[in-house]
């Protein structure tokens, strides 16, 4: 590939610049930009001196001059963009490879404002790392495209303008410390509307009959199950014949109770049954498309189990070490060269007849899908099979399914025979139901055939659905034919519930942002991950459970900014920012009409909404009735609490899902009220009655001053053991918690030794050296001679030996180390001795599989080191200001050479 020319290659990471390296030889130079090189201000100590004191620089967006906006270089990215420069001052040309979408393109603008180049520089853009693609892109440069500048630009001003100017309103009404979002907000308000359903819901109760029957000893196979669908005529009500207020929607549907269930269930089992018909249809299926961002979001989720973090995380690291195509594209089509390479192998591993006649050619569904990339797919022009590509642990399974799904999309259909076989019962005897006397009945045996597996052989698609995942596994039946008889082996009769709509899942809540046309398949993960982070949203198993916080955020935000979480509103801002993208709508027009909002229009824009918001009552905000019980539920600073209309309080587990507060439960918390006191008597050593309370950070017991106390002096006080209740401490315990800590004895040399409490549980002190105890009971009946004998043997890692591992889950499949659950300083923990996963809040330790804990640890490798704080020393002189710079609207389609 090498010319005369030397040339200066920046991509964003250091494994990519590493792997391009290898293909490109002499007469290139390849380097890291370490992703973003520069971004607005995160704070006020990053606003250059003569920028402070503007109104604007708070949010670093000059919304008063063209929205110009405030870049910083980050401080760790100083001594990149030095040697990045005295790299490009030696060469004759710099090529951009930073990812051809819009953030990439945003990256190599930002790389062209800061090292300004004199030699001519370009946009080197590929979308797979091999030696081909990478050939070809060096041939093939071509100008930077400001419009996917632009559109990246307007992005990143309209979120800092949301969350800059919304997030404060949050801070003084609900919390301080929260944040809003464009696009974190409104998936925020789909978790909780998803809840408020919860909430609402009314279940109903219905029964239902399922039955095995026999077709004989010529069938094959002999038995097969069925089920009740009508009984004189009139259908039987299901699950679906109900609203979510419990009504039955379907007026002429019989609903079974459990009498009337039981006695059909007797009166089939002995009566007759014969097949009245038997319906056959042909059965066709159709390969899915391969892989687009969304897609393999959720099927990575549904099927490895994999957040949508730990997808796009595992889908980085194989695109950059050149296993599969860019990862993150809107696009379902294929290259030539890579339907070809689908086909050869699918010829290859599973014969000619799995080969359809012509290639087979997708389109997308997404609007203003980013055709220019493909889907993703395994790279190159001849795939690897996963079993030789030396991958393990969670990378293998993640190419694998895109291997998979892949060679699929390019296999023959898949087809069966769809059979439904209806089968006539003559009761033994007439049934009383609540419409009347019944004597016959009809059950339905539904079943599929395939006789031939097609693309199902190498891929099945998950669902989010549990009823739906057995589609391509529903019942064999056996061949019968019309008047045929047939007999019941057991006819059951069961009783069923209606269920709430399911809450999100992360695949579940990927699949409707993107219905709603809401966000970027490439943001999705960052948004779940922050409304996360934020205390939003909690996880339940695999369940997005919202908090009672994002309730109280969603409620202000609708009720005072509805047009910023409208759900419509949102998706349409996003359409003008691929128009902006396309070329075909203008940056500052759209910035101008969310801002100010639009000329002549009576919706105001978001400078109008955070600064004519009148009177907002937080009290109110965060206050949610539970039904009509007179109790309520608020957020307040220090967490959630009930409150009934005697102002009796208790505060609410974090770990109890809003649907889950009822009435009874929330009665049930209120029985140990917060605040609420007993009196154990009083001391006669002080003369002070001593009482127990229950306080918003647990059971207590304290001492009650006289009214005439000086402010200075406070109350003995003593946090009751996890062992201890309110109904069951005593006086003379509560002088023992209260007289901690204990005083054990003196070693030696005079140092007093203490027994004593603490945040990570019961220890032992003695000067600054500290040693942990077995149980709490031993702080109050440990000996000096026990203490002594503790302090005699070795300190192993902090105040006591290593206990014992929890668990064993055996051998990371990326480590390839054992793998344990430990009880650490900051709770239970996952380690394969090299990388510490702490637990997540809804992690069970008891239930934690082998597959979480090496989930845990992926992620937590992910994340990468955390960084230590850079230490400055004073300068001699005056530092100079920090370099900035502000963005003037550029012309279309400029080119820097």
């Amino acid at each position: 590939m090498a010319d005369k020319l030397k040339r200066l290659v920046i991509v964003e990471s250091p494994t990519k610049a590493t792997k391009i390296a290898g293909y490109l030889g002499d007469g290139y130079i390849v380097e890291s930009s370490r992703g973003h090189v520069r971004d607005l201000p995160t704070g006020a100590a990053e606003v250059p001196a003569k920028y402070k004191g503007q109104p604007w620089a708070r949010t670093g967006v000059n919304v008063d001059e063209g929205f110009q906006p405030l870049y910083v270089v980050a401080a760790d990215k100083k001594a990149t963009i030095k040697d990045l420069k005295s790299k490009l001052a030696g060469v004759d040309e710099l090529l951009l490879a930073t990812d051809g979408d819009r953030e990439g393109e945003a990256i190599a603008w930002h790389l062209l404002e800061e090292l300004k180049p004199k030699v001519p520089a370009l946009r080197m853009v590929f979308h797979e790392i091999t030696p081909s693609a990478i050939e070809e892109a060096v041939k093939n440069p071509r100008a930077l495209d400001t419009d996917l500048v632009d559109a990246q630009e307007t992005r990143r001003i309209l979120d800092r303008l949301y969350g800059y100017e919304v997030s404060p309103v949050l801070w003084k009404k609900v919390m301080p410390r929260l944040s809003a979002g464009r696009v974190q907000s409104v998936a925020t308000r789909l978790v909780v509307d998803r809840e408020r359903e919860r909430i609402a819901f009314v279940p109903a109760s219905y029964w239902d009959l399922d039955a095995v029957l026999d077709g004989g000893a010529e069938a094959d196979p002999r038995s097969f199950p069925a089920r009740l669908t009508t009984v004189g005529g009139s259908k039987i009500a299901q699950g679906r014949d109900f609203d979510a207020s419990g009504r039955v929607t379907n007026q002429t549907a019989v609903i079974l109770d459990e009498a009337g269930a039981k006695s059909l269930a007797e009166a089939i089992e002995g009566g007759s049954l014969a097949v009245a018909s038997v319906e056959a249809k042909p059965y066709t299926r159709r390969p899915y498309e391969p892989f687009r961002t969304t897609t393999m979001q959720q099927e990575a989720g549904r099927k490895l189990g994999f957040t949508a973090q730990r997808a796009m995380s595992v889908a980085q690291e194989l695109y950059e070490k050149g296993f599969i195509t860019y990862m993150r594209t809107d696009s379902v089509t294929l290259a030539a060269s890579a339907i070809q390479a689908a086909r050869a192998q699918v010829a290859e591993l599973f014969g000619e007849s799995y080969l359809p006649e012509k290639p087979r050619y997708y389109a997308s569904k997404v609007k203003n899908a980013q055709e220019a990339h493909e889907a993703i797919r395994p790279a190159g022009d001849a795939f690897q099979h996963p079993d030789r590509t030396g991958l393990v642990g969670d990378a293998f399974k993640l190419y694998q399914l895109i291997w998979r799904r892949t060679l699929a999309s390019q296999m023959a259909d898949a087809r069966g025979e769809q059979m439904t076989v209806r089968i006539d019962a003559r009761l033994a005897a007439p049934v009383e139901l609540a419409t009347g006397t019944v004597t016959e009945a009809e059950l339905t045996a539904s079943g599929r055939t395939i006789v031939f597996h097609g693309f199902l052989k190498a891929y099945v698609a998950g669902s989010d659905d549990a009823a739906a995942a057995s589609d391509d596994s529903q019942a064999r039946l056996p061949q019968l034919t019309q008047g045929q008889e047939v007999h019941a082996e057991s006819v059951t009769a069961a009783g069923h519930e209606t269920k709430p709509p399911a809450r999100y899942t992360e695949p579940s809540l990927v699949a409707k942002l993107e219905e709603l046309e809401i966000g970027r398949p490439s943001t999705y993960a960052s948004i779940i991950r922050t409304i996360t982070a934020r205390d939003y949203v909690f996880k339940k198993g695999s369940a997005l459970v919202p908090t009672w916080l994002a309730f109280a955020v969603t409620r202000l935000l609708e009720e005072h900014f509805s047009k910023l979480v409208d759900y419509k509103f949102t998706a349409e801002l996003e359409e003008l920012l691929d128009e902006i993208a396309a070329g075909d709508a203008d940056r500052l027009e759209v910035l101008t009409e969310f801002y100010r909002g639009p000329d002549g229009s009576e919706h105001q824009g978001l400078h109008a909404l955070v600064n004519e918001l009148g009177e907002i009552d937080a009290r109110e905000l965060s206050t949610f009735p539970i039904a009509d019980s007179g109790i309520n539920v608020r957020v307040g600073r220090y967490g959630t609490y009930v409150e009934d209309s005697e102002g009796k309080r208790a505060n609410v587990p974090e770990d109890v899902a809003p649907d889950g507060l009822t009435v009874e439960y929330a009665q049930e918390l209120l029985s140990q009220p917060l605040d609420a006191e007993h009196e154990l008597g009083v001391d006669p050593d002080t003369g002070l009655m001593v009482v127990a309370k229950n306080g918003r950070y647990g059971p207590y017991v304290t001492e009650v001053l006289p009214e005439d106390a000086p402010k200075s002096r406070k109350p003995r006080t003593g946090s009751l053991f996890k062992s201890m209740s309110l109904d069951s401490v005593d006086l003379e315990t509560a002088k023992k918690l209260m007289g901690l800590p204990r005083v054990v004895g003196a070693d030696a040399e005079g140092v007093e030794i203490t027994a004593q409490n603490g945040r990570y549980g019961p220890y032992l002190k003695k000067g600054t050296d500290s040693r942990s105890l077995t149980s709490e009971e031993q702080i109050f009946d440990i000996t000096l001679d026990e203490a002594l004998a503790i302090y005699a043997q070795p300190k192993q890692r902090g105040r006591a030996a290593a206990a014992p591992p929890l668990k064993e889950f055996g051998e990371d499949p990326v480590s390839g180390k054992p793998t344990v659950l430990k009880s650490g300083r900051f709770g239970p923990y996952v380690t394969d001795g090299e990388t510490n996963a702490t637990l997540r809040r809804d992690d069970d330790p008891d239930a934690v599989t082998p597959q979480r804990a090496f989930e845990l640890l992926a992620e937590k490798r992910a994340k990468g080191p955390a960084k230590k704080p850079v230490r400055k020393k004073a300068p001699a002189k005056k530092a100079p200001a920090k370099k900035a710079t502000t963005r003037k609207t550029p012309a279309k389609k400029t080119t820097t050479e």
